[in-house]
């Protein structure tokens, strides 16, 4: 039987670039070799695409700091091909072989935002994740708020700021409407790349200069005290819902290096220490995020547990991290599905996906 050969995409034109390496670099240990080809598809900081050979597609690995992208002098276009064949070509121009399914470990914009999503549904090539719609929206931090409100899901409170605007920013009247402290977080970007916690005027101005310099929208949002809590889900019509872990940051916040340099940074706790009740309404409200947002295939919603036991959404997170010590395999893993499991099912739901928008009538014709 002939192995699928799935591309695996990733690093890309974003803050979160090194993550996606780290992300790619656990897919491709973990993945199934017996059922699976892999080809390995780089893209650098520049948005310029690479084949790379499994034994030396990344430098200085096993460094979270310094881990970058080996380039080659492969450099290729992504083609959709002749009677359902998806092509790889090369820069000369010759065919380079076929790709039955994209992987794309892609974190953060030019890759979680729908514009890879977009290139993959034109090329007419199966891929893991959300489509077009569901990875814009759960981008956009403002436009998932609005959302999820309008379907009557509990959230902080917020503001949006643009950076046409930010020379009208009143601090006073901002920290009068959310209080102290507060977040300020770049709307389109995830990582924590350009959070910072607002205490005060003069860290107000800081946290919005640094924050604009990911993203033209900033959201600006009221602190919640309590615990962090993050659920996964897994599935296209009838998604399923993880247990639920805990985030107990060892910093003032769960930062980036926290995350992902940093593995005394934060304490993950899988499966939380809460009540089975708070766990079935976290997973429900997980599944209906997952629904109203239109995402398949994964995502990671994250939460905030008030000390008053009210559960917020925080935000949702269509690519999640896929790194040794990243929350949405473990959360599966005590689950009871393997991080191996993970991958094949992701696949499996991808493929499903195009098959069944495949039957869609692409013509139309009058009696």
């Amino acid at each position: 039987m002939r192995k699928i050969n799935v591309g695996i995409l990733f690093g890309g034109r974003s803050a979160e670039h090194e993550v996606s390496l780290q992300s790619a670099k656990n897919v491709i240990d973990a993945i199934d070799k017996e059922k699976y080809d892999v080809t390995l598809i780089g893209i650098d900081k520049t948005g310029q695409w690479y084949l790379n050979d499994r034994s030396q597609f990344l430098l200085n690995s096993n460094d979270p700091k310094h881990i970058a992208l080996n380039k080659t002098n492969k450099d290729v276009v992504l083609v959709p091909g002749a009677e359902n064949q998806k092509l790889l070509c090369p820069s000369d121009r010759n065919i380079s072989g076929n790709i039955d399914v994209v992987f794309p470990i892609l974190h953060g914009p030019y890759g979680e935002d729908g514009t890879v999503q977009g290139l993959l549904k034109l090329a007419n090539i199966p891929f893991v994740g959300s489509g077009v719609l569901g990875s814009a929206v759960g981008m956009d931090k403002d436009v998932t708020k609005r959302l999820l409100r309008d379907a009557g899901i509990p959230i902080a409170k917020f503001l949006v700021f643009h950076k046409w605007n930010q020379d009208d920013l009143n601090f006073d009247e901002v920290s009068q409407f959310l209080g102290l402290p507060l977040f300020v977080k770049p709307a389109n970007a995830g990582s924590s790349v350009g959070v910072s916690k607002v205490k005060n005027a003069h860290q107000f101005k800081k946290a919005m200069e640094d924050a604009f310099q990911f993203d033209n929208k900033v959201l600006v949002e009221e602190f919640v005290e309590g615990r962090e809590v993050e659920c996964a889900v897994l599935g296209n019509q009838t998604p399923i819902a993880s247990n639920v872990g805990e985030i107990i940051a060892q910093q003032e916040f769960y930062s980036y290096e926290a995350k992902y340099i940093d593995e005394n940074g934060a304490v993950l706790d899988i499966p939380a220490k809460i009540s089975n009740e708070q766990v079935k309404i976290i997973q429900d409200l997980a599944i209906k995020t997952f629904k109203v947002l239109c995402c398949e295939g994964m995502a990671r919603v994250d939460f905030f547990l008030s000390k008053d036991n009210k559960v917020i959404v925080n935000e949702i997170n269509t690519i999640p991290g896929f790194t040794k010590i990243s929350m949405y395999p473990k959360l599966w893993e005590v689950s009871g599905i393997s991080y191996g499991e993970l991958i094949d099912k992701l696949i499996v739901l991808a493929l499903d996906r195009h098959t069944r928008d495949q039957r869609l009538k692409t013509s139309y014709e009058t009696i």
